[in-house]
């Protein structure tokens, strides 16, 4: 007795499905082309793709190291605890004085740690909780005598970062 009910429902289902998916595709597809934001030569030359919906801002530039911050639309004011879709660091400091300043958040269990090899570089990836107020991942490498830090400090950007910026990582050792 309740056959048009029951289709009716499942059709509206259905369109709502539909809708959701096809605004997920648009998102995606908004995205590209990707752009590429590519680093000093003297600092490894790091490059990465990002969407084309995000902004970028190079806060330092210069032979004692690199920062890039990126996130869609704007950039928030640059500051530690300000959490962004995506951040690209050279530091001075060593790789592993890097890695160890995380062992006590991974002793913790607030954050997960892995080797991690992107387009043949051997580093270290970092997953969970680096802060109150920042929750992602982060790989680590080493390029010559500096280190490389990138980074997504909310979890929404996770796959944006792991399948655009990671997977297109690149790097002069």
């Amino acid at each position: 007795n309740n056959t048009n009910e029951i289709v009716s429902e499942a059709v509206n289902k259905a369109k709502e499905e539909q809708k959701a998916e096809d605004e997920r595709q648009f998102v995606e597809r908004e995205k590209q082309p990707y752009l590429q934001l590519v680093g000093p030569e003297d600092l490894g030359r790091v490059t990465i793709s990002y969407p084309k919906t995000w902004s970028v801002y190079i806060a330092k530039s210069n032979s004692s190291g690199y920062e890039a911050y990126l996130n869609p639309v704007t950039i928030p004011t640059v500051s530690g605890s300000q959490p962004y879709a995506a951040r690209v660091t050279v530091s001075e400091q060593r790789y592993e004085t890097v890695i160890a300043s995380y062992n006590g958040l991974v002793k913790k269990g607030d954050l997960r740690s892995a080797p991690v090899t992107v387009n043949n570089f051997n580093g270290i990836r970092l997953d969970g909780k680096f802060s109150a107020t920042r929750s992602g991942s982060m790989v680590i490498f080493k390029v010559r005598d500096k280190t490389l830090t990138v980074a997504t400090d909310i979890d929404s950007f996770r796959s944006d970062f792991d399948n655009i910026i990671v997977k297109s990582l690149d790097f002069n050792p």
